[in-house]
């Protein structure tokens, strides 16, 4: 890894406040520059960085990763995705499922009062920015036909919600609108950074893809 990373991945980081979601996914963005990605990823989650007012991860993942729905405790959450594809989604209340789609260069960000599910295409990678860092989230089923929320810890992966999801889709369609050839628009976003520090090694296996 670069010896200058640390250095300026710290001055990404430097503030006196948490970040607004939508600082959130533009230190994602900028962090995501900072990276330089080996031919083959093993998968597994590198931290960039944590202070007492954001934590940074790098996520590659080589299979298809399904979060379920889950809220961040009180955590802002900001995405860029640097290789491969993602969908991000709330959980709605009365109506179809809205599900956006992400590709390489686009980014986005997710309030810490929320609850979203996101879908991890094989081969994705991404850098997410949480502020303030995870102190735990909360996953969403359906039990005995009610929602139910459970606490977790913040350093294991989110569960899938099977039922909850297949209760959504019996309200109908969700709201993506597709476009020729059946494909979903994405939305703009920035592409072609240049990365360039070392993946290394995987770190400690803590925020993994949420």
């Amino acid at each position: 890894m670069n010896d200058s990373l640390p250095t300026e991945l710290g001055a990404l980081a430097a503030t006196d406040r948490p970040f607004r979601p939508e600082e959130c996914a533009d230190r994602a963005r900028r962090a995501a520059a900072l990276v330089t990605l080996p031919g083959d990823e093993a998968g597994g989650s590198v931290m960039l960085w944590r202070d007492e007012h954001s934590v940074a991860w790098l996520n590659v993942m080589p299979e298809p990763r399904d979060t379920g729905y889950h809220d961040h405790d009180g955590s802002a959450v900001g995405v860029y995705v640097i290789r491969g594809s993602v969908t991000n989604e709330g959980l709605p209340v009365g109506g179809p499922r809205r599900v956006h789609r992400y590709g390489p260069g686009d980014s986005f960000s997710f309030p810490g009062s929320g609850i979203h599910r996101m879908d991890h295409d094989a081969g994705a990678v991404t850098v997410h920015v949480y502020s303030p860092p995870l102190r735990a989230i909360g996953y969403y089923e359906v039990v005995d036909g009610l929602l139910q929320r459970t606490p977790g810890p913040a350093d294991e992966a989110s569960p899938e919600s099977p039922r909850l999801l297949a209760a959504l889709n019996r309200v109908g369609p969700d709201r993506r609108n597709a476009g020729p050839g059946g494909q979903f628009p994405r939305p703009r976003g920035r592409a072609g950074h240049r990365h360039r520090a070392d993946l290394g090694s995987p770190g400690p296996a803590g925020q993994p893809q949420r």
